[in-house]
């Protein structure tokens, strides 16, 4: 029995050098600015959280993860973990409490409760799509689009690539209450190469992951990701993120097959993957969990593979 059901991904956290040219990134990004400290940059989306990522000042590190608790019970009851840190006040814009734990690659991850939230940023309702079942949705109407960043709504989800995979993937799941959505194997159905985990909310639907693990020689952050308003505003970020040729593009545009996420990867200044991505699967308890052999799984319905600087990425 896991330890306690996480309730969602709040933020991730890494340490950049400079925060005026992270701000710059996130904010092409598709961010907004929460808060900023000297030594500290807290951005949010359009959705009421108060942050969905937070920056350190510091030599470029990945640092962890942070996920939502359903109450401060769940705090209490977290706080029991070998090595957990005690519930702490949050000394950081928005408060709250946590609980600081270690996961097994030497990550923090953070439980936190009570983070004050933020009124929703409003955006303009999207015009309807003409298709081939409702061509007239959009009779008289000419569809124009905004010019500009991605609107990033909410954190979605973030992957790890390890050596400690079976015993990473264990320690989700039995502490945060992580379920299977869908485990890849190469070869041998017993050779698990990759993991697919899923908020545990019963009956209430989910993202097809929270947290996604995969086999890897070095260990480190692969990619932390984030939905944006709908399909056209991942493209319309794509453009805008390229005109400024400053960021490395790591991977899209193309559909997932696990998850049908359409995505787009960028690199920020420091090599970090960040992905916008729009119409996720959405599964509940009733849903349970699959198999898959790796040649099926980890494919684009569209769109081109993943390469190998994508694969390979893992910032410590």
């Amino acid at each position: 029995m896991a330890l306690i059901k996480a309730k969602d991904m709040a933020y991730g956290r890494l340490r950049s050098p400079d925060l005026d040219l992270m701000e710059e990134f996130l904010t092409r990004f598709g961010m907004t600015r929460a808060a900023r400290m000297p030594t500290a940059l807290y951005m949010r989306g359009t959705d009421p959280a108060h942050h969905i990522h937070v920056t350190e000042k510091g030599d470029p590190k990945f640092l962890g993860f942070a996920y939502y608790a359903e109450s401060e019970d769940d705090l209490k009851r977290v706080a029991t973990a070998p090595g957990a840190s005690g519930i702490e006040t949050i000394d950081e814009p928005g408060g709250g409490k946590r609980v600081r734990l270690t996961e097994p690659n030497g990550y923090q991850v953070e439980i936190v409760h009570g983070i004050a939230t933020l009124p929703v940023i409003a955006l303009k309702p999207r015009q309807k799509l003409n298709s081939g079942e409702d061509p007239l949705a959009r009779a008289g109407e000419l569809m124009r689009l905004p010019k500009g960043p991605s609107q990033v709504k909410r954190i979605g989800h973030g992957v790890l690539n390890t050596p400690k995979f079976r015993e990473t993937v264990t320690w989700f799941r039995e502490t945060l209450g992580f379920i299977c959505s869908d485990d890849v194997y190469a070869g041998d159905k017993s050779n698990l190469i990759g993991s697919f985990n899923r908020l545990d909310r019963g009956d209430d639907y989910v993202d097809h992951h929270v947290f996604f693990c995969l086999v890897h020689e070095k260990t480190g952050l692969n990619h932390i990701s984030f939905e944006v308003q709908d399909i056209d505003d991942v493209a319309m970020g794509h453009n805008y993120l390229k005109q400024f040729g400053t960021y490395e593009h790591m991977w899209g545009l193309g559909r997932h097959l696990l998850g049908s996420q359409v995505y787009d990867y960028w690199a920020d200044p420091w090599g970090r993957v960040h992905e916008h991505w729009a119409d996720s699967d959405r599964l509940n308890v009733k849903n349970g969990s699959h198999l898959l052999p790796a040649e099926e799984a980890l494919v684009s319905q569209w769109g081109e593979g993943p390469p190998e600087k994508f694969i390979n990425r893992a910032s410590p």
